[in-house]
């Protein structure tokens, strides 16, 4: 698939992963949407990309809908999706509080949450996206669009405290397949990735003997993950027309220790 002139959205595309990706389709010649809570980050990226910012919130219905209505009336129907909108935690299944001992369960309107915004926001996307692509004709390559979804490296060794990070991310590594079969005969195609450590906003802010610690844990190269190597594969997956149906880590060979 040749991006340039076609129409992307990029859900979390204001900082980040989404936000790289976001940069690298522009650059290759893609009208791209982002779709995002911070209107401040977004706004500003969406000026110095040519796209358009959208507001939007991924566990709403009328909040996706009327994102893709507001970016297809901007730029057009899009016929591909990235989705780096995400949220995590940290807390244990239950837990002793260490100065009181108190016993502490984890609340499930948190784990409510995390479920919410990282696995049904990304399939809420998807369908929103997906739909209007139908109405579209197939491109010259057999496509009629490509999606990426973002799970992580806990989908396979989540930490102590991961549980409802883990539980959301390994959610999306199993829609991969029965995903692209349902869009197979449409000509959509759908594939993952598994980023490890990566140098976000996250991490950012963090002191730095601690994102020393972070980077040499990871084998080779001992560093952060850069989210413009997100962004290359993520471009590499809707570029390559074979590419479907896979679940990739990205992560310099880590694997995570239990915390």
């Amino acid at each position: 698939m040749d991006v340039k002139g076609l129409s992307a959205v990029v859900t979390g595309g204001a900082s980040g992963l989404g936000a790289a990706t976001a940069r690298r389709l522009a650059a290759a010649g893609a009208k791209v949407a982002l779709f995002d809570l911070n209107a401040e980050k977004g706004e500003a990226l969406a000026e110095e990309l040519g796209g358009v910012f959208v507001q939007v919130d991924v566990t709403s219905d009328s909040s996706v809908d009327d994102g893709f209505a507001k970016a297809r009336s901007a730029i057009g129907q899009e016929r591909i999706l990235i989705n780096c909108a995400g949220i995590g935690n940290a807390i244990k299944t239950v837990g002793r509080d260490r100065k009181t001992g108190e016993i502490k369960k984890f609340p499930i309107d948190a784990y409510k949450k995390i479920i919410e915004v990282n696995q049904i926001g990304t399939f809420r996307c998807i369908v929103g996206s997906a739909a209007g692509m139908l109405e579209l004709d197939k491109l010259d390559c057999g496509d009629r669009g490509a999606m990426v979804m973002t799970a992580s490296v806990a989908a396979e060794d989540g930490q102590m405290g991961q549980v409802a990070y883990s539980a959301s991310k390994g959610a999306i590594v199993a829609m991969t397949l029965p995903i692209a079969r349902d869009f197979a005969s449409e000509g959509i195609r759908i594939n993952t990735i598994l980023p490890g450590i990566f140098n976000t906003p996250l991490l950012q802010g963090a002191p730095d003997n601690v994102k020393a610690a972070l980077s040499a844990s990871v084998p080779h190269p001992p560093r952060l993950g850069d989210p413009d190597e997100y962004a290359k594969l993520a471009m590499c997956m809707v570029e390559t027309g074979y590419f479907n149906a896979e679940d990739v880590r990205l992560d310099g060979a880590i694997r995570m220790a239990p915390r």
